[in-house]
C-alpha cells in the first residue's frame, strides 16, 4: 500500500505524523546494530566478527564490523585494535583512494594511542601504504619521500620492535628508488656530454645516500665525468671506492683499468717534475 492510500485511510493528525515515522525508521534501519540480541559482550563479539571477515579478506563487512566498535563502545578495550582493522581493511583493498583512507586511519591511530603496544604496527602500516603508491624513478617522487620519511620514524622510534626486519628493507628499497630518480638525471646529463650537470646530480646522491644499492655505477660515470672535465685527481677516490666495495660489479674491470691508467699519469707527471 502507498503512502498516498495510508494517508487517505489514516486521520489528519496521523498523516501528518507518517513521514516523520518512515524517516526514523530509514534512520534506525541505517544505523542498525551488528549484534544478535542478549550477546554478552557485543563489543568482544564485533571485534571478533571483523577479525574474522579481514582474515578472509571481505574488506568491506570487517569494516563495518570495526566500525561499530569504534564509533559504538568508545570505552572497549577492543577499540584501538579495531581502529587498526580499519586501516587494514583499506590496505586489503588497494587503490590509490583505498590507501589515502587507510594512511588516515593510521595517523589517527597513532595520535589517539601514541603508547599502544601497536604503535609500531601503525607506523609501519603508514609507511607502507605510502610505499605502495610509489612511482617509477622516472616520475614524480612525492610518495617515494613520504615513504622514507615514515619508515625512518619506525627505525628511529620502535628499534626493538619485530618489523624491523622488514621495515628496514623497505626503507632501503624507498631510498634506492629516490636515488635512482636524481642518478637517472644524472646520467640524462652525462649521455649529453654537459659534465659539469651530471658531476653535481652523481655528487648529490653520494653525498645524500653512501648506502645507495647502484652506487657502483654512480662511481663510474662520476669518475668517468669528472676525467672528461679534466679533473683527473678528483675522479681517483671514486674508482677505488668501487674496486674496494665491490667484488663482483660490471663496471669493476673498467674501473681498475681507468684507476691503472690514472695512477699511472699521475706517477708520470710527477716524475717530470
Amino acid at each position: 500500500m502507498g503512502l498516498r492510500s495510508i494517508r487517505a485511510m489514516a486521520s489528519p493528525a496521523l498523516a501528518l505524523l507518517i513521514p516523520v515515522i518512515l524517516a526514523v525508521g530509514a534512520c534506525s534501519t541505517g544505523s542498525r546494530t551488528l549484534v544478535p540480541p542478549g550477546t554478552s559482550e557485543p563489543d568482544k563479539y564485533l571485534f571478533e566478527k571483523g577479525t574474522d571477515s579481514l582474515n578472509a579478506k571481505k574488506w568491506l563487512p570487517a569494516r563495518e564490523f570495526f566500525k561499530q566498535v569504534t564509533e559504538t563502545y568508545t570505552q572497549s578495550p577492543y577499540r584501538p585494535d579495531a581502529k587498526l582493522g580499519i586501516g587494514d581493511t583499506y590496505m586489503g583493498e588497494g587503490g590509490a583512494e583505498a590507501l589515502v583512507l587507510a594512511i588516515n586511519e593510521f595517523r589517527e591511530f597513532l595520535s589517539f594511542y601514541p603508547t599502544n603496544k601497536r604503535a609500531d604496527y601503525a607506523q609501519y602500516k603508514l609507511a607502507l601504504a605510502h610505499f605502495r603508491q610509489m612511482r617509477k624513478p622516472e616520475r614524480d617522487q612525492t610518495e617515494t619521500r613520504e615513504a622514507i620519511r615514515e619508515f625512518q620514524t619506525f627505525v628511529d622510534r620502535y628499534p626493538g620492535s619485530e618489523l624491523m626486519t622488514d621495515a628496514s628493507a623497505k626503507l632501503r628499497e624507498a631510498k634506492d628508488r629516490l636515488d635512482q630518480s636524481s642518478y637517472l638525471v644524472g646520467y640524462f646529463y652525462y649521455r649529453q656530454r654537459w659534465w659539469p650537470g651530471a658531476i653535481d646530480r652523481f655528487k648529490s646522491v653520494v653525498k645524500e645516500d653512501p648506502g645507495y644499492s647502484n652506487r657502483d655505477a654512480l662511481y663510474f660515470y662520476l669518475a668517468d665525468a669528472l676525467v672528461k672535465n679534466k679533473q683527473e685527481a678528483d675522479a681517483l677516490p671514486y674508482l677505488q671506492r668501487l674496486v674496494e666495495e665491490f667484488e663482483q660489479s660490471e663496471y669493476l674491470q673498467k674501473a681498475q683499468q681507468k684507476l691503472d691508467e690514472l695512477k699511472a699519469a699521475q706517477a708520470a707527471k710527477s716524475a717530470g717534475k
